[in-house]
């Protein structure tokens, strides 16, 4: 549920001013709570009112574990997007320290799955985030709620809402107790199960399976493979929030199947850490109280560890066919 790094403050006026505004490359990957450079989507950031920021953003054509999937980008590229612009802003603009822990509380979106369509060059994505809720503990900041547009050549991509609070690590370490150990943590962990088959979750490979079937139809167990490159990008003391949305992702993919689909709509609310060493059930069933449509398929996904809620989501896969190509012309 968090995102952490443990590395010394560099100057924030490095990514501000003029030299932010004429060039565009990754942003330091210490911002973003990455290891590998390669997985730093975001570009840049800037202040354009209290509390009211705009974040630029990089998808790649192709990504090793975020795949195009029938010509259109993998929607999760939205909530790892997201996800890397909650550190970014906690540091750059609410001048959070690092080492600092930021803790998903909620996250939401909605989704046009034509914005999603894979063009011939990389999609360059803007983040219209306003903050609310800014509550602060004396000078520190304590959390907050970012409310999201996602824009995309003009066009509206996505809307979104992620709330968080951000703790420092004597906090962090009375919160997680014996867990907050984090060769403990991660030396506890079980053997992993076999996944499910790759095609009924939307994947491609063995390895990107976060599933592994049961004997009860509709409940998965959590698969927790922490050499993934992607997923565990950096040693963590629990299963990390984007594991557990791609939990989601593949568990609806998984109820809807064989029908192919878009993940268009997301409500997830986190309530405890999923820990790394004890199995956790992935749990699916109708959402009754959403009106289902000939292309739209809503579900309620909920993830249980020691007989306690993890979280709750409902999901909305939208059917949908392979999308034109989307071409630009570009002179020079």
């Amino acid at each position: 549920m968090s995102t952490s790094a443990a590395h010394t403050l560099p100057f924030a006026e490095s990514l501000t001013g003029s030299l932010q505004d004429s060039l565009s490359s990754a942003l330091p990957r210490e911002y973003v709570h990455k290891s590998a450079h390669s997985e730093v989507l975001l570009t840049g950031w800037r202040s354009v009112a209290p509390d009211d920021f705009v974040v630029t953003a990089q998808w790649p054509r192709t990504h090793s574990f975020y795949t195009p999937d029938e010509g259109r980008h993998d929607p999760l590229l939205l909530a790892e997007t997201v996800r890397q612009a909650i550190p970014l802003l906690s540091h750059a603009a609410y001048e959070v320290p690092f080492g600092h822990r930021q803790i998903w509380d909620t996250f939401t979106y909605s989704m046009n799955p034509d914005a999603l369509v894979v063009g011939n060059a990389p999609a360059d994505i803007e983040l219209h985030i306003t903050c609310s809720g800014v509550t602060r503990r004396g000078r520190r900041l304590a959390g907050l709620t970012m409310h999201v547009t996602a824009m995309r050549d003009d066009a509206v991509l996505a809307t979104a809402e992620a709330t968080f609070t951000n703790q420092p690590p004597a906090i962090y370490e009375r919160l997680r107790g014996r867990y907050a150990d984090l060769g403990a943590a991660t030396a506890q962990t079980p053997p992993l199960p076999a996944p499910v088959a790759p095609h009924r979750v939307g994947r491609d490979r063995f390895h990107d399976v976060v599933l592994a079937p049961t004997s009860t139809s509709h409940r998965l167990q959590l698969r927790t493979d922490i050499s993934h490159p992607i997923l565990f990008d950096h040693q963590v003391d629990h299963a990390p929030g984007m594991l557990l949305i791609e939990a989601v992702r593949q568990a609806a993919y998984g109820w809807t199947f064989p029908r192919r689909g878009v993940l268009t709509g997301l409500e997830i609310r986190f309530s405890r850490y999923a820990e790394l060493n004890a199995p956790c059930w992935i749990e699916t069933t109708e959402a009754p109280e959403i009106p289902r449509t000939e292309s739209e398929y809503p579900v309620h996904v909920i993830g249980l560890q020691d007989g306690a809620e993890i979280f709750a989501a409902t999901a909305v896969v939208t059917a949908t066919e392979a999308p034109a190509p989307m071409l630009r012309v570009v002179a020079g």
